[in-house]
């Protein structure tokens, strides 16, 4: 039953909901430890060959779902550590 009030629920719209990036209330460590979480180089050398390939509309099928994946993988680590940032702020801590 639909209230008449549309709420996004895709995949990125829900994490921003339940991570919360703007409440910074995860312990200082926790907030610091998932500061230090990133892509390894091949990761990221993989992300910038398929952007390459996306930007001259040149992805196959297979590549099309990669990248997304890239996309999905690397917006869940923007959340992450937006929320770090903001409880290592709200401890008065630099990272």
């Amino acid at each position: 039953m639909s209230t008449g009030t549309a709420t996004k629920n895709d995949e990125p719209t829900i994490l921003s909901r339940a991570i919360d990036p703007s409440n910074g209330s995860w312990p200082v460590e926790v907030a610091k430890g998932i500061l230090s979480i990133a892509l390894s180089p091949s990761d990221r050398q993989r992300m910038d060959e398929l952007a390459a390939k996306a930007q001259s509309a040149s992805l196959d099928s297979d590549e099309e779902i990669e990248i997304e994946s890239y996309r999905q993988a690397s917006r869940l680590l923007e959340l992450m550590k937006a929320k770090a940032r903001a409880s290592v702020a709200r401890s008065g801590q630099t990272h």
